[in-house]
C-alpha cells in the first residue's frame, strides 16, 4: 500500500503525527508513506522508517516571490512531483486550506477530517472521504484516530510510539552531530518560540543557567532565526558553562538532544522533538493548552501556569489586567528554582 501524507508544517505538528505512522506500520506490514512537507521541516518525516520519500513545498519562500512561483517553473515542478505517483490513499493530516489545496492536486483517494473536524472550514471539500475526529483531545490522538479510520485498522490502545528510539527505529543510535559536545553532562535550554507570548523572560533563563552550572551541567542554547541567536548570546553572557550553538540542521539538533542529560523548553517545536526522543524534560505552558498540544514523551512533564483566569488565551501578546506587552505574565510567574526543582524530580524518576 502506498500512502501520501499531506502535513506541511509546523515542526511540532509533524512530530505529533509520527505515532500514527508507527500504528499503521504495525497494522499493515509493508505499508510505505510519502510525505508532502514544507522544505524547512523536511528532515522530520525522514526520521521515521516507513517514510520513503518527501515532496517539498516552500510556502514561505513562494509567498515572497509569487511571480517566480507561477512563472519560474516552481509550481510546475512541484505539481509534477506531487502527481508522479497515483497513491492508494492520500491523507490530509493538517486539514487547513493550504494543505487541502495540495491534497486536491494529488492523484489518489483523498481522505481527511469532516466539516466539524477540519482545522479550517472549507478544507473538507478537497476530500473524497471524510471522518469525524474529535478536536478536544491531544493532537497525537487525533492523528492516530484519523489514520486508523482511513486505513481500516483497529485503533491501538498502546501509548504513542514515535519510533525515534528503541527497536525498529531508523537510528538505533543517533549519529554524532557536526559540533563538538561538552565533555561533561549538558542540558539543552530551548528559549525561543514563534510567539513572543510563549517565551520565558531572560532574567529567569539566566537564573536557570546559573542553577544548572552550580549542579555540574553545561548548557547548550540552540537557535533558528537571527533574533534568537542574539537572545541566546545575551543569555549565555558571563557564563563559562553556557554555549550558543551554531545554526544546525534539525537532524543535528535532534542528535544534540539525544545525547543530552535533559532539556527545559518553552512551547515550541524543539520541545516536541526532545519529548519524542525520551529526553528528561520540562516544558512551560502559559497562553497555550498542554492538554491539546503538549509535548508528549516518556519523560516529559508539563508546567502549566496556575492562578490566571485568562489561560490558555492563545493570544500572541499579553493583556493580563493592566499589562499590555510581549511578556506573558502567566509564564513570568514560574521561578527558575521552581522549574529546576521540577526537572530534578523528572531526572530522579529515571
Amino acid at each position: 500500500m502506498q500512502v501520501l501524507i499531506v502535513k506541511l508544517s509546523s515542526m511540532g505538528d509533524l512530530v505529533q503525527a509520527l505515532p500514527a505512522l508507527t500504528d499503521a506500520q504495525r497494522a499493515i506490514p509493508g505499508i510505505q508513506f510519502d510525505w508532502a512537507v514544507d522544505e524547512a521541516f523536511a528532515e522530520i518525516p525522514t526520521w521515521h522508517p516507513t517514510v520513503r520519500n518527501t515532496i517539498k513545498t516552500a510556502h514561505r519562500r513562494w509567498r515572497k516571490n509569487l511571480f517566480n512561483f507561477f512563472f519560474g517553473g516552481e509550481l510546475t515542478r512541484f505539481t509534477r512531483e506531487l502527481r508522479q505517483v497515483e497513491y492508494d490513499i492520500v491523507i490530509d493530516a493538517q486539514s487547513n486550506l493550504k494543505s487541502s489545496l495540495v491534497t486536491w492536486l494529488t492523484r489518489g483517494l483523498k481522505c481527511g477530517p469532516d466539516r466539524s473536524s477540519v482545522r479550517e472550514f472549507g478544507a473538507q471539500f478537497a476530500y473524497n472521504q471524510t471522518y469525524a475526529i474529535a478536536k478536544n483531545q491531544l493532537a497525537i490522538d487525533r492523528w492516530r484516530q484519523l489514520f486508523s479510520q482511513v486505513l481500516g485498522y483497529e485503533l491501538p490502545d498502546t501509548k504513542p510510539d514515535f519510533l525515534l528510539t528503541g527497536d525498529g527505529a531508523k537510528y538505533a543510535e543517533w549519529p554524532s552531530p557536526s559540533v563538538e559536545l561538552p565533555s561533561r553532562p549538558y542540558l539543552v535550554f530551548v528559549h525561543n518560540a514563534s510567539w513572543d507570548n510563549k517565551c520565558w523572560i531572560n532574567e529567569h533563563w539566566r537564573q536557570l543557567i546559573e542553577l544548572a552550572g552550580s549542579e555540574g551541567f553545561d548548557v547548550l542554547l540552540p537557535w533558528g532565526a537571527e533574533w534568537e541567536r542574539q537572545q541566546a548570546e545575551l543569555l549565555a553572557e558571563g557564563f563559562d558553562h553556557a554555549t550558543v550553538l551554531p545554526r544546525l540542521p534539525l537532524t543535528d539538533i535532534a542528535s544534540v538532544l539525544s545525547h543530552s542529560s535533559g532539556a527545559i523548553c518553552v512551547d515550541t517545536g524543539l520541545a516536541h522533538i526532545a519529548a519524542a526522543l525520551e529526553v528528561p524534560m520540562v516544558t512551560l505552558y502559559g497562553p497555550t493548552d498542554a492538554a491539546l498540544i503538549g509535548a508528549y514523551g516518556k519523560h516529559s512533564v508539563h508546567l502549566s501556569a496556575q492562578g490566571f483566569e485568562c489561560t490558555p488565551c492563545y493570544k500572541r501578546s499579553c493583556t493580563y489586567q493592566h499589562y499590555k506587552g510581549p511578556e506573558a505574565q502567566c509564564l513570568k510567574s514560574f521561578t527558575a528554582q521552581q522549574v529546576w526543582s521540577e526537572w530534578q524530580r523528572v531526572k530522579e524518576k529515571l
